[in-house]
């Protein structure tokens, strides 16, 4: 697929690395020449220095023969303006491009072929309120991710030594468990991968990668860890957009919500638009303030500012304090390995959010979703198996006789809007949603290319 990407920032760049590793033809345009300095001969890809939205810039970049224009700068208008030349000029069959503000996304109607022909919006600020929210909602998980419109999730966490599974037999589970379907999709022990197996013995510190219907989840993590009380406290720092848009969430869901501000003015405006959030002006550093706001009543403490800096030391800080759970918007991809566990509980990524719902609308097949896992490291896909026993190379057939690449398993199935949890001798039907788990993502070509159809189906 020959794919051009606008904007050579966090998500652009890690787009682009993913896509380069599985021989699509990647051309990056961004107008800053160190941006771009160094990435052709790196992620082997084609790199140009211009406007992202003039005609010249894209034709040079190959706009007449691409598949898809992917305009992922930090200007929304630019991004507009770049889909609308690339729909005009060069009828490019796929446009995606990120808008971040809120003037236009409460207007999707301009959003068409007759006006702005952008056949995908990606709301960076959406998809991490929607991210922190379920970790809000699910205490003691390190990444929580929907299938199947939510009827299926995923769910990553820690296990403890008082988790009443660890020390013992997974297939125990069912002993303990015996109304209740799931599957440990993967485990990471030493932070190397592997899929279990019922006679595998989970061990303390063990990250586990769980599925099952949404509703088994909260009991499936109490196998795995001491449950938790729920989540009512909240206190964010940080009023930018992300900020403003998950304490209006949580407000709506009737949590109780403290949001720190630096800024006098943006502090006073967000109170405006905010109905029951406490808004707070000052510096979420400042020890006094957080033991004055009662820190060690928090059961989440998010810090959300756009300095990575500033959002680990408030979180360190927090959690010295007393907060009894703490997170940290991170951009810079180095330095979410370096923190999460070891100091914050939760590392949040938006780049790597972005990236897998990018990755949605550009997997071959009909993947219906696709999220990034262990900071971009595994993927977990929806796909759809089409076709007949003669036309697919999964309908009709046994899971136990799929050709799966290794270290992919398949964790669940939605069929007929019944989620069904599959086991060895569990037959593919055609229409069912297949929900995978992929370690390497070295694999993911081979998975799409198992789960298309023949060329002489129709």
């Amino acid at each position: 697929m020959k794919i051009i990407i606008l904007g050579a920032g966090q998500v652009g760049i890690s787009t682009a690395e993913i896509l380069a590793r599985e021989d699509n033809d990647i051309t990056l345009i961004d107008n800053v020449a160190s941006q771009v300095e160094g990435l052709q001969d790196r992620l082997d890809i084609r790199t140009i220095v211009g406007s992202a939205s003039h005609p010249s810039v894209l034709e040079q970049a190959g706009g007449p023969d691409a598949d898809l224009i992917l305009a992922v700068t930090d200007q929304d208008e630019v991004n507009m303006a770049a889909c609308q030349v690339a729909y005009t000029l060069f009828r490019t069959p796929k446009k995606i491009a990120r808008i971040r503000s809120v003037e236009f996304l409460t207007h999707r109607e301009i959003f068409s072929d007759e006006s702005i022909p952008i056949d995908v919006i990606i709301s960076p600020e959406q998809l991490v309120t929607q991210h922190v929210l379920h970790l809000i909602e699910y205490p003691g998980a390190l990444q929580v991710v929907d299938f199947a419109g939510g009827k299926i999730q995923l769910v990553g966490l820690k296990a403890y030594h008082d988790g009443p599974l660890v020390g013992r037999e997974l297939r125990t589970i069912r002993e303990d468990l015996p109304t209740v379907e799931a599957r440990v999709a993967a485990i990471y022990r030493h932070n190397r991968p592997f899929i279990p197996e019922g006679d595998t013995v989970i061990e303390p510190d063990d990250e586990v990668f769980i599925v099952a219907a949404a509703p088994h989840i909260p009991i499936v993590m109490s196998e795995f860890c001491a449950v938790e009380a729920p989540s009512q406290n909240i206190m964010l720092a940080g009023a930018g957009k992300i900020g403003l848009q998950l304490a209006r969430t949580l407000e709506q869901n009737n949590y109780q919500v403290k949001l720190i501000e630096h800024g006098a003015e943006r502090a006073r405006q967000v109170a405006e638009q905010l109905d029951a959030t406490i808004v707070l002006r000052g510096d979420a550093a400042d020890e006094d303030l957080m033991l004055q706001e009662n820190i060690d009543a928090m059961d989440v403490f998010c810090s959300l500012t756009n300095d990575d800096e500033a959002n680990i030391l408030s979180a360190m800080l927090a959690k010295r304090l007393g907060a009894r759970r703490t997170m940290a918007l991170i951009n810079r991809s180095a330095y979410v390995d370096l923190i999460e566990s070891s100091v914050l509980d939760v590392a949040i990524s938006p780049s790597l959010i972005t990236v897998g719902s990018l990755l949605t609308h550009i997997r071959r097949g009909d993947t219906i979703a696709v999220h990034s896992l262990r900071r971009g490291a595994a993927e977990a896909i929806e796909t759809i198996a089409h076709g007949d026993a003669t036309s697919s190379n999964v309908v009709g057939r046994r899971i136990e006789e799929l050709s799966l690449p290794s270290g992919t398993r398949v964790g669940a199935l939605l069929r007929n809007q019944e989620v069904i949890i599959p086991h060895h001798d569990t037959i593919i039907e055609a229409e069912d949603h297949v929900i995978l788990f992929v370690i390497d993502k070295k694999h993911i070509r081979d998975v799409e290319r198992l789960f298309q159809v023949k060329v002489t189906f129709v």
